[in-house]
């Protein structure tokens, strides 16, 4: 059991993933004080509170409150945590992976029936008594016989029945 969860933590995603999540933290603290320290002031200026958390302020009638100025803030704080993260994490990274080659897609079942067709075209003409010649293209779907000439043709109306005397 604990060869196991070695084998899971010693792989490196799960490492990556740990050390991700510390810096992201960390991360997030920054742009959490700018956010707070710069920003918020500035726009709050805009609708006469000292920050964003204290402005568009609704009263309840019962008493409660309706922030939208926070809602504004934390949206903010999205925006500029998600832009960061973007271009200083991500798109750096992707520029630094070597680009995969788009695996070579093999025949489609076209050619591969053709191929198959071919192949029996030239072992039936190997074969004594064998027709050299196939049909070229796509054959047609057989009807089903029954060993009667009239049956043959799917739209031919049967011959009527014989009179035994």
């Amino acid at each position: 059991m604990l060869s196991g969860f070695k084998a899971f933590i010693l792989r490196g995603n799960v490492i990556e993933l740990a050390v991700a999540v510390v810096i992201g933290a960390a991360f997030n603290a920054v742009v959490q004080r700018i956010v707070d320290s710069l920003i918020n002031p500035i726009v709050g200026q805009a609708f006469d509170a000292d920050s964003l958390d204290g402005a568009l302020v609704v009263a309840l009638p019962r008493g409660g409150e309706i922030a939208f100025g926070a809602v504004i803030g934390a949206i903010i704080n999205f925006v500029i945590v998600a832009a960061v993260v973007y271009f200083v994490f991500v798109l750096p990274m992707n520029k630094l992976r070597p680009k995969v080659a788009e695996a070579p897609t093999g025949p489609s079942d076209v050619d591969l029936l053709g191929e198959i067709r071919d192949l029996l075209r030239a072992q039936a003409a190997q074969e004594p008594g064998a027709s050299p010649t196939a049909p070229e293209g796509p054959a047609a779907p057989a009807a089903p016989t029954t060993g009667d000439p009239a049956s043959s043709d799917p739209g031919a109306t049967p011959p009527p029945p014989a009179h035994k005397h």
